[in-house]
């Protein structure tokens, strides 16, 4: 009999992972992650991890196999929240549920898994893995396409999938629920969790000021008619302008004038519109650039903005993770594909572009809010092929 050790959250997913796994005849364990200690920067009572831990219990009591809670609190400070803080510092968006993915629960937590003597792990993604001919493994797209997480499992590796299950990937939300109810799971009527991984929804600035010290500066409105702009726009996009298309605006304070202050650079993300505190504009204002050097934010008016919209993007070579790397495609090489920048964002058509060792995406249509620090993840149809950052 194989041994799976499943992650249960104390939410109907990995309930309903966990007992269909026993459906099928896996000798099951149930395993609650603790992650995260501080609750002074949590908003309100999301995702209390106490709740969920003793939902995760009664579930384990409720299918009769055994639970154990295990903290990877230092791990998770070590290799998500310092990752955060560094990012935020360096002006870039991070997404750590990508790398608590990778990092935790496919690492260290796979890891412990296997001390148990575990074969595989398990968790409540709306994800599939299929087995190639080859032996390899390839990562599908959740069956529910409001519900798909394939993008938070993007840099896992093949060592990763190979130990991975997704006992839900093949199901919609709704029949998840149904499962959860017919079979009396107490969690069936649960609310999904939202936020950050393991933590809940977090007052981010709070979070972050627990390293990063507020720091007053201007916000600046740039106008949409700046040279920059029509310079960009007369660039035809194909792969001889690639570097000119992704590479992001720059603006100064001279570009502008200043709208209001701010509290710290660190504390904003491109396409932000929320919190800004703009009055009196005409028009909704979004982030469009932050300079975390000078500590100036620039913002600009409407979606449409032209310091928001653009063509491509440039890769961290580095980050560039191949779900089955026999599917790398050779120097000078175009891939046409799918792309998403963001989670829950509709696939867009685009085309990867490998050009003098670089790595660059271009889009079919122009993208708002291409965010640096992000992950950008490539599909052909259903299948995620690869990923890698925005730089």
């Amino acid at each position: 009999m194989k041994r799976v050790v499943v992650g249960l959250s104390g939410g109907v997913d990995s309930s309903v992972a966990a007992l269909l796994l026993q459906q099928q005849g896996y000798e099951v364990i149930g395993m609650f992650m603790r992650n995260w200690h501080d609750q002074s920067v949590t908003l309100s009572d999301e995702c209390p991890w106490i709740d969920d831990s003793n939902d995760a219990l009664l579930i384990a009591q409720q299918l009769g196999i055994p639970f154990q809670v295990i903290d990877l609190s230092e791990q998770y400070k070590e290799r998500i929240v310092n990752y955060m803080f560094a990012e935020y510092q360096a002006g870039r968006t991070p997404n750590p549920d990508v790398l608590c993915n990778r990092e935790i629960k496919f690492d260290v937590f796979l890891k412990a898994a296997l001390d148990l003597g575990a074969d595989y792990v398990a968790t409540g993604h709306y994800c599939q893995r299929t087995e190639n001919q080859d032996g390899s493994f390839s990562l599908l797209a959740g069956a529910d396409p409001g519900k798909d997480q394939s993008y938070f499992l993007c840099q896992l590796s093949q060592g990763q999938l190979s130990k991975a299950l997704f006992p839900i990937g093949h199901l919609q939300k709704a029949e998840v629920r149904q499962i959860a109810q017919q079979s009396g799971l107490i969690t069936a009527a649960k609310k999904d969790s939202q936020g950050l991984c393991f933590v809940g929804k977090i007052a981010l600035p709070t979070f972050l000021q627990q390293q990063l010290a507020p720091k007053e500066g201007p916000i600046i409105e740039v106008a949409p008619e700046l040279p920059i702009f029509e310079a960009y726009n007369a660039l035809n996009p194909n792969i001889n302008t690639i570097e000119a298309l992704a590479t992001p605006f720059s603006y100064t304070p001279a570009d502008g004038k200043q709208v209001t202050k701010h509290q710290g650079a660190h504390y904003y993300t491109i396409g932000q519109r929320k919190g800004l505190h703009i009055g009196g504009r005409p028009e909704p204002s979004f982030v469009i650039g932050i300079d975390t050097i000078q500590n100036v934010v620039y913002s600009g008016q409407t979606e449409q903005h032209p310091g928001l919209n653009r063509w491509a993007l440039k890769l961290d070579t580095e980050s560039i993770s191949w779900i089955v790397p026999s599917q790398v495609f050779e120097q000078e090489h175009v891939l046409d594909c799918l792309v998403r920048i963001r989670y829950r964002q509709p696939l867009q058509e685009a085309q990867l572009i490998e050009k003098e060792g670089n790595y660059y995406i271009l889009f079919k249509h122009k993208q708002k809010g291409i965010t640096p620090g992000q992950f950008a993840a490539w599909y052909l149809d259903n299948e995620l092929i690869g990923s890698g950052v925005i730089a």
